[in-house]
């Protein structure tokens, strides 16, 4: 087809949603798709290596539109080797791969009539970030106070601001004036410029009676006529796949109401990494990250506010955490010379910003404290896990693993503290798995296997009970089918489940030797069938792969190779207890977890799930001021590990590629574990030390 001009427009229909509209010729599929409102999946920032985001262009005449896949541009590389693996797989299902393009790479060069298959579209995640029952000592950097002023007059006509700093002291040393309290200057009262806007109105609309709120003792950020007890906060977990809320009232620390959603900056890649590639590789795309994650919490915490008929001027203080990937996009800072070596941060101080610099809340004058960051990948998320979890407190040896697409581990007791963080990728969450998807509705979240028969069971994410024969349906699906995919809780589990029973060897190979029809060579080599076509919502098998086995693999490496070196700089081999944060780490299995070797060996009862404990850390920092002080003073003095410089990295990740591992033992599940002679690669591994 001729090349178009950028200022020309084509039609696109998007079956079977029928959504249609007008899309400027040389935009992708899957943007056009999301500026008219249709979520096609996709979680590789549109490099065209996850395949999530397919699409078939029907060919033909379709009312007023001509459609065909001509109406495309050039298939590129990438994209063409994607497609061609799998090829067969398509024609199995009765369609042309011909007709077959991923939309973040297909751009529109004329009217088309887009097909979304039901493995493309968007899914809902189901975010799991409850707020943790937790005891806060509640002390937080805003306070209100009523005053009643003496009127001004002609013998006494001191300005307004005079008059309330004046006051506001004298109510101070009232309410706190112990030994040792030290009463504030008047002078060394300051007002935010905003309330002096309006001082002259609020304190002679109540006839000189109003209620000011404090900030860090010092700064007047908030006055309003008569008497007022309407003081909340938010504490804001800013994670790399979901965004939690937990709105509090910061006079009794109750939770009033919790929200979340998945971060937008998915849209341009699943993991760190990606996001920081795709700033990178695009002019705007700095301001393309911070506007997305600016917006959508903005939304986010508005509609929290107008659905529990909270007034935005009511919310005087907001505490923030998230990975330094996530705090350098939030806060609109370059992550290019984070991403390189030496991998240096802009700044590990924590920072106190004004709303109105930071307009994630309509408060003007909001304080918004973003906690501090141990050092480049150890970010605000792992201090707010530091005071949630309390190591430096405790005198037991403890292991707290926050896992995610980038996990952050921290190590040690009272006596000293180690952390790192390594890289695990998204395979976790379902990412880089053939039909990996979120934990939303439709996704398998738990796999078990008979070691007999070697027959699958599973749960389904928004069903009840255990299939593929016991499920609690209310409403069929038109093909009677139920799964739609598997999300990252049931590869583990998946993976684990068969590695138990001898489906695949410690090194990750398929037994061929097994007699199952589930275990097959496919399109893609080697697999296992947990659904049939029958039992699913898709119209065909669903699989794991030996690829997918691989994605695991080196995943889990990954983060047992980084907790491993922790344990080894403190000088221990087992620590008295791990503890499993994040909503992740709240939900898979541990006792499978350790089949894999994704965690050291351990006793099972000394391994803990905490949930949301960044979240948590963000509410205790939000309630109380001298937390804030303490998550300072870890991030000042714990100790950063660095991964890539340790000279037996490479040798401990290669050994920890093995399922669970190639030499170290794992007594917690010994009797879980199939009996293998000892890997002919350990003994040439330990000559290369």
């Amino acid at each position: 087809m001729d090349e178009t001009t950028p200022t020309e427009s084509h039609t696109l229909v998007f079956q079977p949603s029928g959504v249609r509209g007008k899309v400027k010729a040389g935009t992708s599929i899957r943007r056009a798709a999301t500026n008219l409102g249709v979520e096609i999946e996709s979680i590789c920032a549109d490099v065209a290596t996850c395949g999530k985001c397919r699409v078939v262009i029907e060919d033909g005449q379709f009312g007023k539109i001509a459609s065909s896949p001509d109406h495309a541009s050039a298939m590129q590389s990438t994209e063409e080797l994607w497609i061609t693996k799998r090829a067969n797989t398509w024609r199995k299902m009765g369609l042309d791969p011909d007709h077959l393009r991923l939309s973040c790479q297909a751009e529109v060069q004329g009217d088309m009539v887009v097909f979304v298959p039901e493995s493309s579209r968007g899914n809902r995640q189901i975010i799991r970030k409850a707020a943790t029952d937790r005891h806060i000592e509640i002390h937080p950097a805003v306070r209100r106070y009523y005053l009643e002023l003496e009127p001004a007059t002609l013998e006494h006509p001191l300005g307004d601001v005079q008059r309330v700093a004046q006051s506001l002291v004298a109510a101070m040393t009232v309410i706190h004036g112990k030994p040792g309290w030290v009463e504030p200057d008047p002078n060394d009262i300051w007002f935010d410029f905003p309330v002096i806007r309006t001082m002259s109105s609020a304190i002679r609309a109540a006839d000189w009676k109003v209620s000011l709120t404090l900030w860090q003792g010092r700064q007047v950020i908030d006055i309003r006529a008569g008497y007022s007890d309407e003081l909340y906060g938010i504490a804001v977990d800013v994670g790399s796949t979901s965004l939690a809320i937990y709105i509090c009232n910061l006079m009794t620390g109750e939770v009033v109401a919790t929200d979340s959603m998945m971060n937008p900056q998915t849209a341009y890649g699943d993991d760190i990494m990606s996001r920081m590639t795709y700033e990178n590789e695009h002019e705007d795309g700095l301001a393309v990250l911070h506007d997305a994650i600016i917006t959508g919490l903005s939304k986010l915490i508005a509609r929290a506010l107008r659905v529990n008929r909270i007034k935005a001027t009511d919310v005087h203080e907001v505490a923030v955490v998230g990975n330094t990937t996530m705090q350098h996009l939030l806060l609109g800072i370059s992550t290019k010379y984070l991403g390189t070596a030496p991998f240096a941060p802009t700044s590990q101080s924590a920072f106190d910003i004004k709303a109105r610099d930071l307009p994630i809340v309509d408060n003007p004058s909001a304080n918004i404290h973003v906690l501090p960051i141990a050092a480049s990948f150890v970010g605000a998320d792992a201090m707010a896990v530091a005071i949630t979890e309390e190591p430096h407190k405790q005198d037991e040896m403890l292991l707290i693993i926050d896992i995610g697409t980038n996990a952050e581990i921290i190590a040690g007791n009272r006596d000293r503290l180690v952390c790192t963080s390594t890289p695990t990728g998204p395979a976790f969450e379902g990412a880089h798995i053939e039909y990996g998807m979120r934990a939303a509705d439709g996704a398998l979240e738990r796999i078990e296997i008979d070691s007999e028969t070697l027959e699958p069971r599973y749960r389904i994410i928004g069903i009840e009970g255990w299939g593929p024969d016991h499920l609690e349906v209310d409403e069929p699906t038109d093909n009677g089918g139920l799964v739609k995919g598997i999300c990252g809780s049931a590869i583990i589990d998946g993976v684990a489940e068969m590695f138990r029973c001898g489906i695949i060897t410690p090194r990750g190979h398929f037994n061929k030797d097994l007699k199952s029809e589930r275990i097959r060579k496919g399109d893609l080599g080697w697999e296992y069938v947990i659904a049939w076509a029958k039992e699913t919502s898709i119209d065909r098998d669903i699989p794991i792969t030996l690829d997918d086995v691989r994605q695991i693999q080196l995943a889990k490496a990954a983060l047992y190779t980084a907790s491993h070196i922790l344990l080894r700089e403190l000088g221990i081999v087992t620590p008295d207890k791990i503890i499993l944060a994040g909503a992740f780490g709240s939900h898979i299995d541990k006792t499978k977890a350790m089949i894999l070797g994704m965690i050291p060996n351990c006793p099972l009862d000394q391994v803990f799930s905490v949930g949301n404990a960044a979240g948590d850390g963000a509410r205790i920092a939000l309630l109380n001021r001298n937390k804030r002080l303490e998550a300072q003073e870890i991030a000042r003095t714990i100790t950063r590990v660095e991964l890539p410089v340790d000279p037996n990295f490479q040798r401990e990740y290669m050994q920890a590629l093995n399922f669970p591992h190639m030499v170290h033992e794992f007594t917690s599940v010994a009797d879980l574990i199939p009996a293998y002679e000892a890997d002919p690669m350990a003994a040439k591994l330990a000559k290369s030390r």
